[in-house]
């Protein structure tokens, strides 16, 4: 309520102005004028009554939603490092950097569409590709560890879109079944894709940049440093269009 007490202070100062002028010699202009912001006003006061009300369902305050709008205006520097990039790294129109996992259904499901977009857009969009396996998830951590091997052997994308069917069935049998088929060398696939302190760290710095920038979920898209929570297609077709 502390905003309505303002609002009021500004409605209250601005009458007694009105009311000065009035009182001076006034018109009915400046009448009006009282008039129309004082319905101002209640409008306002009404749709704050509203927006509290929403707030309060949700379980939160005006403090904590207002967090929320600055966190999804923010424009963060997501800096590429050792993850796998593709398309245009050299002066891309749009870079969309993608926190996700392997085990999560809903990073499986995105998954063709990424590609899709990867294929279409390779000149004008940056893709870069985030680990954010999240803890209840058994088997992400493993698959992100595979996904590295496949990705020093250069074929991270390849592994990534033929491994996103099999998110159910995640083992170190399905790893190898797809590295097999996109050709990689498989000694040196079984070798790189141990667990170890070194891949912990390397899985794990993705996952700390991600809770910094307000990575809530997988997959969190972010479009130009910006935090996206309805990405599609047509999102990313609206912004390129705007980039021109």
């Amino acid at each position: 309520m502390k905003r309505i007490s303002i609002v009021a202070m500004a409605i209250l100062t601005a009458s007694l102005v009105a009311c000065n002028q009035a009182a001076a010699g006034g018109s009915f202009n400046q009448q009006a004028r009282l008039d129309s912001l004082e319905k101002d006003f209640n409008v306002l006061k009404e749709e704050f009554e509203v927006i509290k009300y929403a707030l309060d369902k949700r379980g939160i305050s005006v403090e904590q939603a207002r967090a929320e709008m600055e966190a999804d205006n923010k424009v963060w520097d997501i800096p590429d490092e050792d993850s796998p990039v593709f398309g245009n790294t050299k002066n891309p129109k749009l870079t969309i950097v993608e926190f996700t996992e392997f085990q999560c259904p809903y990073c499986s499901r995105i998954a063709p569409t990424m590609k899709e977009l990867n294929a279409k857009y390779p000149d004008k969009i940056k893709f870069v590709y985030k680990h954010f396996p999240l803890s209840f998830h058994a088997n992400a951590k493993a698959a992100a560890a595979a996904s590295v091997a496949a990705q020093k052997q250069g074929k991270f994308w390849e592994f990534r879109y033929a491994l996103a069917p099999h998110s159910r069935e995640l083992s170190d049998s399905i790893y190898v079944a797809v590295a097999t088929e996109i050709g990689l060398d498989i000694e040196k696939f079984k070798k790189d894709m141990v667990l170890d302190s070194a891949m912990e760290a390397r899985i794990d710095k993705d996952f700390q940049l991600g809770v910094k920038v307000g990575v809530q979920g997988t997959p969190n898209f972010y479009i130009n440093g910006k935090r996206q929570d309805r990405f599609s297609p047509d999102l990313v077709e609206k912004l390129l269009k705007e980039a021109k």
